[in-house]
């Protein structure tokens, strides 16, 4: 059975999910039934290491943008759904 639920979330949580679902090619129920899923499954928690802070080589050494991080992020969520959270 399927029931409906409202959830408040903050907007710039709700536009990266969105973002997410829409380059994966599902809709936004589907990516969140998927999360609630995985985050109630009895699997023991992981820990998710991080990538290393990326630094742009040809800046001198600047740190990239905030927009070059989030789809930095987002790619690599992506692989990480790909491989089952593995």
């Amino acid at each position: 059975m399927i029931k409906r639920t409202t959830v408040r979330l903050p907007s710039e949580l709700l536009k990266k999910a969105q973002r997410k679902a829409a380059a994966e090619g599902r809709t936004l129920t589907g990516l969140l039934e998927e999360g609630l899923r995985y985050v109630v499954s009895d699997k023991p928690a992981e820990k998710i290491k991080g990538p290393p802070i990326p630094i742009g080589k040809e800046g001198g050494g600047q740190i990239l943008s905030f927009k070059e991080l989030q789809a930095l992020e987002d790619r690599e969520y992506i692989e990480r759904l790909n491989r089952g959270f593995e």
